[in-house]
């Protein structure tokens, strides 16, 4: 139905919420926006849907080193306490522009309390989906204890939180965290996916804490404390290869279901590494990796074919199924080029059905075993 249609509907014949809800859940959000100012019937019920699902972009520069969406957001939460059952999702995110230099003066304390408040008040207790990425805050903050994040989820309480990601820039130097994050991860008993982007050190938590975890995103150490235990089936990777070593891979193998997705695109791999990683977790089907060119897999050849000496590596996992190279920077390469490495690999790995390039081209073994290209 056109906005202009709904907003002259005749008040006094009153609409369900119900069914103002249908008419109202697909629309754009602006649409939404206008129709808080028809009337009370109407605010009512776009409030709810715009309240639902809140996802807040800050990004912070020499100009504007304020996140005032951010701020906002909170003194609209605030004020709106009634709305807390409607929020499903709560994501909140600072980046620094890319024109900004990091040494800029950020303005974040006044913000960090509000978020602090509204994630204590209990407003967002139904909540299902928490993202805190806070930019620039462990720089701005080097000496907090206990880190900024643990200080914003002190003290609040999400029973139903089933995904969760937490985290700020990290360098060496900067705050770490503290069992406030082991007590807050020890209470989502519903939490199935878990992002910790700057957790670089193990957790402490009960061998009952998080039962139905499926999927992590964090450090070799992080996650080497983690997975063992838990029916963890997809891991994403982020710091340096070096840190996976043998006790690490050893941990990684002490999930209770196999291991099937893989994502190391969050740090450069060598080739030893993937050998390593097949030994241990041989029931991977999906492997996306960023490839470290400087340990080039064939010395001889420029450009893609340099992927040729990757045949070998490939012969190590059995289970493999989809080759996601997207994130691996490599100059050159066509249609041909693609389609002849493709032969290569699925000789060396005949379980594969799927291949996406450094040019994000996908190929798919169609049932003829003939590769079809997919732009």
């Amino acid at each position: 139905m056109p906005l202009q249609n709904i907003t002259t509907l005749p008040l006094e014949n009153s609409v369900p919420n119900e069914v103002l809800f249908e008419i109202f859940n697909n629309l754009p959000v602006s649409n939404l926006a206008t129709l808080t100012s028809v009337s009370h019937g109407f605010n009512a019920v776009a409030e709810h849907i715009l309240y639902s699902s809140i996802s807040i972009r800050d990004i912070l520069s020499t100009s504007s080193p304020f996140p005032c969406r951010t701020n906002r957001c909170c003194q609209s939460i605030m004020q709106r306490a009634h709305l807390g059952k409607s929020i499903r999702g709560f994501h909140i995110r600072w980046q620094i522009d890319v024109h900004t230099s990091s040494s800029c003066n950020f303005d974040l304390g006044p913000t960090l309390l509000k978020l602090e408040r509204v994630l204590r008040s209990g407003i967002l207790s139904s909540i299902e989906s928490l993202e805190l990425w806070l930019g620039p805050v462990n720089r701005v903050f080097q000496s907090s204890i206990p880190h900024t994040i643990e200080r914003i989820i002190y003290g609040s309480h999400f029973p139903q939180l089933t995904s969760c990601s937490l985290g700020a820039e990290w360098a060496k130097g900067l705050p770490s965290y503290s069992d406030v994050l082991d007590n807050f991860l020890g209470s989502l008993q519903l939490l199935r996916h878990l992002k910790l982007h700057d957790h670089h050190a193990t957790l402490n938590l009960s061998p009952v804490a998080l039962p139905i975890l499926s999927s992590f995103r964090g450090s070799p150490a992080t996650s080497a404390s983690l997975l063992p235990g838990r029916p963890i089936q997809y891991l994403s990777l982020i710091g340096d290869d070096y840190d996976v070593n043998q006790e690490i891979l050893t941990r990684f193998a002490k999930t209770t279901v196999p291991l099937r997705f893989l994502d190391l695109s969050g740090m450069s791999v060598r080739p030893i590494l993937l050998r390593n990683l097949a030994a241990y977790l041989p029931a991977i089907e999906i492997l996306k990796v960023r490839l470290a060119l400087r340990h080039t897999l064939h010395y001889a050849l420029t450009g893609i074919r340099l992927l040729t000496g990757l045949s070998s590596v490939l012969s190590t996992y059995h289970q493999l199924v989809h080759l996601d190279l997207s994130p691996t920077s490599v100059a050159g390469g066509d249609a041909e080029q693609e389609l002849s490495l493709c032969n290569e690999w699925y000789c060396a790995c005949p379980s594969l059905k799927r291949i996406t390039f450094p040019s994000h081209t996908d190929w798919f073994l169609d049932s003829e075993g003939l590769w079809i290209c997919r732009a």
